[in-house]
């Protein structure tokens, strides 16, 4: 019965091919990560402002502003009193 595989085949082909393919997911890992930064936005294309002109509108108590800050969507150091267009607001903490 013949398996498809060479019978012939030394541990330094096995390793081989092994290390190909571990390469391969650490190239993949590599570009996904990179892939999901970039994903973010340039605070210029939200219409980002460092101070909010809007009342009860500022980046501490949107629901995409992450402490102490930054945001989940725009790039770059977000500040709390800050405003852009992707402004949400925050799930109300019980009391």
């Amino acid at each position: 019965m013949t398996t498809g595989f060479d019978d012939k085949a030394s541990r330094r082909d096995v390793l081989r091919v092994g290390l190909a393919g571990a390469s391969i997911a650490v190239v993949g890992v590599a570009v996904a990560g990179r892939v999901q930064a970039q994903t973010k936005l340039a605070p210029k294309l939200v219409q980002y402002i460092e101070v909010s002109k809007k009342p009860n509108q500022n980046c501490a108590n949107c629901v995409q502003f992450v402490q102490p800050n930054a945001c989940k969507l725009v790039q770059g150091e977000i500040a709390p009193g800050g405003w852009c267009v992707s402004w949400g607001p925050a799930p109300k903490t019980p009391s």
